[in-house]
């Protein structure tokens, strides 16, 4: 996606794409760890995937991002949100939602490679 199409997309559209990214590594994250059985990939994906989980993440990942990706997390978390869910608080949901566009944001990009760093460093241990 070109430069002038990406800034054409809007904070939340970034978010859409990127929770769509996030989900499928979580997903693939669970899957290679070991757990075999759905109703187990399901529950650990959703406790993962949740507001206050990207939350953290993205507390995580603060100190590791350039100054481009802190503008592109800033803009996703400063977004106005017409809804927060009943299991997160209106910080945590912003949090959320800033890693979210951050992830779309690298995803449109072709910045595969960051992603996948980026994800490793919210997993690792």
């Amino acid at each position: 996606m070109s430069e002038d199409a990406l800034r054409e997309v809007s904070s939340l559209g970034l978010a859409y794409v990127g929770d769509c990214v996030y989900e499928l590594l979580v997903r693939s994250h669970l899957l290679l760890g070991g757990r075999h059985t759905n109703r187990s990939l399901h529950a650990a994906a959703v406790e993962l995937s949740r507001a206050g989980a990207q939350a953290r993440a993205a507390a995580r990942l603060l100190p590791h991002l350039s100054e481009e990706e802190l503008a592109v997390y800033r803009r996703g978390r400063n977004s106005h949100v017409h809804s927060v869910p009943k299991s997160a608080d209106v910080e945590q949901y912003h949090a959320a939602t800033g890693l979210e566009c951050l992830m779309g944001w690298l995803y449109l990009r072709g910045k595969r490679a960051r992603v996948s760093e980026l994800f490793q460093i919210i997993v690792e241990d």
